[in-house]
């Protein structure tokens, strides 16, 4: 298990007690006299986010109080209890009331842990909890390491996190799963996936394609596919300096198909697993693809290019067609596309596409119960016109400038043939630090999906 969690010693771990308006005066009851006079000399008030300590006779830690929103209250987060991991002082800890969801509450207490420390020592927080009874601690720590795998890969900086370190990072996660795995590139990419190597024609560090299999072939086929632009500088359409300062987190779409990916290998689900990522750099240099190329892609289609800021939706293309051609249960891609998506939900709350009202109703739900925000936005056909080119099939950018996540996931579904498609546009990021989730990379998606495809295939 996660080294946050223990299963055993309960009865010898600090407990924490959730309190807010509503149950405040029974938990009183519960924590002796002098716990109650130490809380009211100490004005504790059972709003959400305050916590107190609890001393014992003899100056040791007797217990915690920590509030929380209570359930008449319109915002609840259910990851508030992740505030407590970088709160309180080392020991291990239970919790002696049932919070809002109890498995949540341990989800969040975990990845509250998290800290990104390749570049610099951080603090160790030698924190622990105890399991809460009727809650896996094994699938809440393949959940806790998949986070982390796509937090990590994602904070990473893209002078170390190239096309050639993002194979690396599938190598790895394939040799601890005994998946097959197999890289494309060379001349090999340019003649079977001519997108992905066009739009990494500019960088020094070549582009690559990388397809991971794992699982008995006679189960059904998922396949995941996530977008891999290790850096985003616009290409020859050059971002400006604000919007090019994040762009290491251009990734974020593979990482997340590798946590996802960890999760269902670890678990053991019962389906025929593929992942494919295009991971390239679209970077500027005499052998940069430009504006009006055009490009046959792997599918047959040709595009020719409005612009080369839009380069993921050219990648995404390619490793779509290839995924289509075997025919899987379910195709989903995850990427890092659009800044209309961010405009329309902001950062928080991912778009997700697709044809399957069954599948996108119980995604909503999954998303719902794993904390996990989630809301399906239109394939509004009509809007399919702005691709429109007068010298190709298609264009890889819409004209009028609006409704842009809407027409970047309708170039996406000219590439893919299954009804059983889903195309998430992530924002992969949190700008500012809430309970359960540091500022930085953020694996978004990734947990609603394993939760619907554990109800499915487990």
């Amino acid at each position: 298990m996660h080294p946050v969690f223990v299963n055993a010693g309960r009865s010898q771990a600090i407990p924490i007690w959730f309190v807010h308006s509503g149950n405040f005066d029974s938990v009183r009851k519960n924590i002796g006299e002098q716990g109650r006079s130490f809380v009211a000399s100490a004005g504790f008030e059972a709003k959400a986010g305050r916590l107190i300590l609890l001393p014992s006779t003899n100056g040791t830690l007797a217990g915690v109080l920590f509030g929380i929103e209570g359930p008449a209250e319109n915002a609840v987060d259910r990851f508030r209890p992740g505030q407590l991991s970088s709160q309180l002082p080392p020991g291990s800890y239970r919790f002696a009331n049932v919070p809002h969801d109890s498995r949540l509450a341990a989800l969040a207490f975990a990845l509250g842990t998290y800290q990104f420390t390749r570049y610099r020592k951080a603090e160790t927080r030698d924190v622990r909890l105890a399991v809460p009874e009727g809650v896996d601690g094994k699938d809440l720590s393949r959940i806790v390491e998949g986070v982390t795998l796509c937090r990590d890969l994602t904070n990473t900086p893209s002078n170390d996190m190239g096309p050639a370190e993002l194979e690396t990072a599938g190598r790895e996660l394939a040799k601890r799963h005994r998946a097959k795995i197999q890289v494309t590139s060379g001349t090999a990419l340019i003649r079977n996936f001519p997108l992905v190597h066009a739009v990494g024609a500019g960088s020094a560090r070549a582009p690559r394609l990388i397809d991971m299999t794992w699982g008995k072939s006679t189960h059904p086929k998922v396949t995941l596919v996530g977008k891999g632009v290790c850096f985003d500088t616009g290409g020859l359409d050059i971002k400006p300096d604000t919007g090019m300062l994040n762009m290491k987190k251009d990734m974020a779409g593979a990482a997340t198909a590798l946590a996802l990916a960890h999760m269902i290998m670890s678990r053991g689900l019962k389906v025929r697993l593929r992942v494919i990522i295009a991971a390239v750099e679209n970077s500027i240099s005499g052998t940069s693809f430009r504006p009006r190329d055009i490009f046959v892609s792997r599918k047959g289609i040709s595009v020719e290019i409005g612009n080369t800021d839009a380069e993921g939706r050219l990648i995404l293309a390619d490793a779509l067609a290839l995924g289509d051609e075997d025919k899987p249960a379910l195709i989903v891609d995850f990427a890092t596309l659009t800044g209309a998506a961010r405009v329309a939900l902001g950062p928080e709350v991912s778009p997700f596409f697709t044809d399957d009202d069954a599948l996108a109703e119980e995604l909503y739900r999954a998303g719902v119960a794993e904390n996990d925000p989630l809301w399906r936005m239109p394939l509004w056909q009509p809007y399919a016109a702005m691709l429109d080119s007068k010298v190709a099939d298609l264009n890889n950018v819409a004209t009028g400038g609006q409704g842009g996540a809407i027409t970047a996931a309708l170039f996406l579904r000219r590439f893919v043939s299954a009804k059983t498609w889903l195309h998430f546009d992530i924002f992969a990021w949190t700008p500012a630090a809430k309970p359960g989730r540091p500022e930085g990379a953020e694996c978004q998606a990734a947990r609603a999906l394993y939760a619907l495809l554990c109800a499915r295939y487990s």
